[in-house]
């Protein structure tokens, strides 16, 4: 397969039932989180299932392969090529995403429908398959195509606060052989390849499965309450969760798609411990520790009779120094806390 074993290292991770089996190209020597989770989702799909990676720089072994990412110079999906590191490439993922691809990104791009579908059970064209594309996209790939163009992740000349050596590019070029290591051969640093697709691979799909059988039921019960706020009051600015789940992103997210105006202050759901119910006043934005309407300033850091007493609602139980959450014994109480608190 390749004329030179010393410059090109071939390894396949399919079984060997699958055969002819279809070539993936990338680069040999050191390699990044792009490469190790395109290439492993690219074997996701059926054009290439149980593809055979083969790693090399040498163009004639890389123009005889099937498809080829993060080297060669060429981004031509037509003919599988997806590379982003030649001059005047700018493809972003669109849909309001302006980050550069990388070479994951692009597979992503071009088989993340697909890969999802299959995970889904259901066909492509399916409107959760597109939902989980834009999403998982926003909060999983985004930051594997930043990482790898140098993006940083605020508009400041100032230097971090500190360093983050945890997150999953890093943890993938942590894969790569140590200068220490004695046996540097191309069959070493394949395994260590192999690790590292197994690694951004395994999140990726845990990504996948987590928006499948947790995000997506959340939303469905968020914008169900979403659309039944006014008839827990006429203001339309407090929401009850019927069923509690992670809402915040999806309170956001469902609240700019739908235009509400005006945007929820608090949001009443159980706490299944003390079976308790909490008032939760909403964020300015979900990375926000401000809120937009925090409980009322008179209230905060008093709790049971005292609080219940200058509220003038029974069953209070507490109110958070910063007003934005509180808590009362019944759902009528906390509703009571969330209707007067518009007021004051």
């Amino acid at each position: 397969m390749a004329t030179n074993a010393t410059r090109v290292s071939t390894f396949s991770t399919g079984s060997p039932n699958y055969a002819p089996l279809k070539r993936v190209g990338t680069h040999n020597g050191s390699f990044h989180c792009d490469e190790a989770l395109g290439c492993f989702m690219i074997r996701l799909t059926d054009k290439f299932s149980n593809a055979e990676i083969v790693r090399s720089r040498d163009p004639q072994v890389l123009e005889g392969l099937d498809a080829v990412l993060d080297v060669g110079g060429v981004y031509d999906p037509s003919r599988d090529r997806y590379d982003h590191h030649q001059k005047g490439f700018d493809e972003v993922f669109g849909h309001g995403f302006s980050t550069k691809l990388s070479s994951a990104g692009l597979v992503y791009k071009h088989f993340g429908k697909e890969i999802i579908a299959k995970e889904l059970q259901v066909d492509e064209g399916h409107p959760n398959v597109h939902r989980l594309f834009l999403s998982i996209y926003k909060s999983f790939m985004e930051a594997i195509d930043a990482v790898d163009n140098g993006i940083n992740r605020y508009d400041t000349d100032k230097p971090p606060r500190y360093v983050n050596n945890t997150h999953l590019s890093s943890r993938v070029g942590r894969l790569n052989l140590d200068w220490i290591e004695p046996d540097q051969s191309p069959e070493k640093e394949n395994e260590a390849f192999q690790r590292a697709m197994a690694l951004a691979g395994s999140e990726f799909l845990d990504s996948v499965r987590y928006h499948a059988k947790s995000w997506l039921p959340a939303r469905s019960i968020v914008m169900e309450c979403l659309a039944a706020r006014q008839n827990i009051d006429p203001s339309g600015e407090i929401m009850v969760l019927t069923t509690f789940c992670p809402w915040k992103l999806h309170l956001f997210e469902l609240e700019e798609e739908l235009k509400i105006d005006p945007p929820v202050k608090y949001v009443l759901y159980q706490d299944d411990r003390s079976k308790h119910w909490r008032v939760q006043a909403v964020a300015v934005s979900p990375d926000s520790f401000e809120s937009r309407k925090p409980l009322p300033s008179q209230w905060r850091g008093l709790r049971d009779d005292e609080l219940s007493k200058v509220a003038g609602i029974p069953g209070c139980v507490f109110v958070h120094m910063s007003g934005f959450i509180g808590g009362n014994q019944s759902y009528e109480g906390a509703l009571a806390m969330a209707k007067a608190a518009l007021k004051l």
